[in-house]
């Protein structure tokens, strides 16, 4: 038995069983008129709520859709709001509007809020705090952080609302109020309009940018950004074009290594291509593998049969499959600066989660925190959306001058980010 969420005479458009037995998949189904990229679109919102897809169908002719996928929370995941994860889903679907949820599919500049915290110092507190944001449908995009000579923490963080209704007295007491019972009585909050924030930061240095963005790594490289060698071992990836099976589409197959949002990463980067799927198939997780099976057509509806362009997809594919998230530790000027990029989708939508994973991997290994911000930048012709963590120094984990600490810190933040 499951639980079914929907309202009056959209039921049938996304549909919810979350399962009662731990350990198996949720099963979210799609079931609406088609667009270009919704695939993505609801992959992304699927990551975006903590869970990674185990397996899937996709079907559709063009004008209908048909998704089925089967689901299970990211390992140390927040509590998943099904409702608000149906809610989300619903407002995805083309002919649905839902009224209390704001249409994501149109473009609309951000309000953005101050949020004032003021605590007791201790660590992994920024992660924390992240974890009860990402709870409430808030995003984080830059954190100031300062210590008074008393000992207490204030942390300023500048947001955005998802739900768009942080401008209501009522969701600011909601989440100052959900922030102090999650943290505790020590921690306060206040929360206001941040006129006149811009989101970005003056741009990495010609060496950094070029050693991060680079689309192929060599056995150099990978020292450089710090691959433990068994995580070398897990980059390979092989992708098959098929034009035999069927007289309408090509047979798209990949095969490549398990890790979270990898379907996301997959339909974003066919979605960039102008590539458009009819039918797929995500098998179940083998040994650490996965396999994936889509019918796909060009835009034009004729098959992908010219040679370059086989390759050019099997490239981009590749790429962003085995570098979906970059990683570089480095100095700045006396301090230690965290970098972690990701590419954005050509809408201007950057990868969820990222945050939340980066602070979690910091809380775990003892790290604080002394600033954060997000930003995007231009390299390799496309732009990425890149996030700077400036880690306070420790006598417990000195960073400024021990490599082995620095390599420790990359390989826990890479696996957190892609669920390993």
């Amino acid at each position: 038995m499951g639980m079914g969420i929907g309202g009056i005479g959209i039921e049938d458009a996304v549909l919810i069983e979350v399962t009662k037995r731990e350990g198996e998949p949720s099963v979210i189904t799609v079931n609406c008129p088609d667009k270009t990229g919704l695939g993505c679109d609801v992959c992304r919102t699927i990551l975006d709520f903590g869970l990674c897809i185990s397996r899937g169908d996709v079907s559709t002719d063009g004008q209908w859709c048909y998704l089925v996928y089967w689901v299970l929370p990211c390992p140390n995941s927040v509590t998943i709001q099904w409702t608000n994860l149906q809610n989300r889903l619903l407002s995805l679907c083309p002919t649905f509007a839902i009224p209390f949820y704001p249409d994501l599919s149109r473009p609309r500049v951000p309000q953005f809020y101050l949020l004032n915290l003021f605590s007791t110092d201790r660590k992994g507190l920024l992660h924390d705090v992240t974890r009860v944001l990402s709870e409430l449908e808030l995003l984080i995009h830059r954190v100031k952080v300062s210590t008074t000579p008393d000992g207490r923490v204030v942390d300023l963080f500048f947001i955005t609302d998802e739900l768009e209704q942080l401008h209501t007295k009522k969701r600011q007491e909601e989440t100052c109020e959900k922030i102090t019972d999650t943290l505790g009585s020590t921690v306060s909050c206040e929360i206001m309009m941040a006129e006149g924030f811009k989101q970005g930061f003056s741009s990495l240095c010609s060496v950094v940018v070029e050693q991060l963005f680079k689309s192929e790594l060599t056995e150099s490289e990978l020292c450089f950004l710090s691959l433990s060698p068994d995580m070398r071992n897990l980059k390979k990836a092989n992708v098959s074009f098929d034009n035999s099976l069927s007289p309408a589409h090509t047979l798209l197959q990949i095969n490549c290594v398990d890790q979270k949002g990898l379907l996301y990463d997959i339909l974003r980067t066919t979605k960039d291509c102008n590539i458009q799927i009819n039918y797929g198939r995500i098998m179940k997780d083998m040994k650490g593998f996965r396999d994936v099976d889509l019918f796909i057509q060009q835009l034009d509806g004729k098959k992908v049969v010219d040679a370059e362009k086989q390759e050019s997809l099997a490239s981009r594919l590749k790429a962003e499959m085995l570098h979906p998230l970059r990683v570089m530790i480095v100095s700045r000027g006396p301090d230690t600066e965290l970098l972690v990029a990701n590419p954005v989708e050509l809408c201007g939508k950057g990868r969820p989660r990222v945050f939340y994973d980066v602070t979690l991997a910091l809380k775990m290994l003892g790290i604080c925190i002394f600033s954060a911000e997000i930003g995007r930048q231009m390299a390799a012709e496309r732009q990425w959306e890149v996030y700077r963590f400036l880690l306070d120094e420790s006598r417990e984990f000195p960073l400024a001058n021990c490599k082995a600490n620095r390599n420790q810190v990359v390989d826990r933040v890479r696996r957190s980010l892609m669920g390993w």
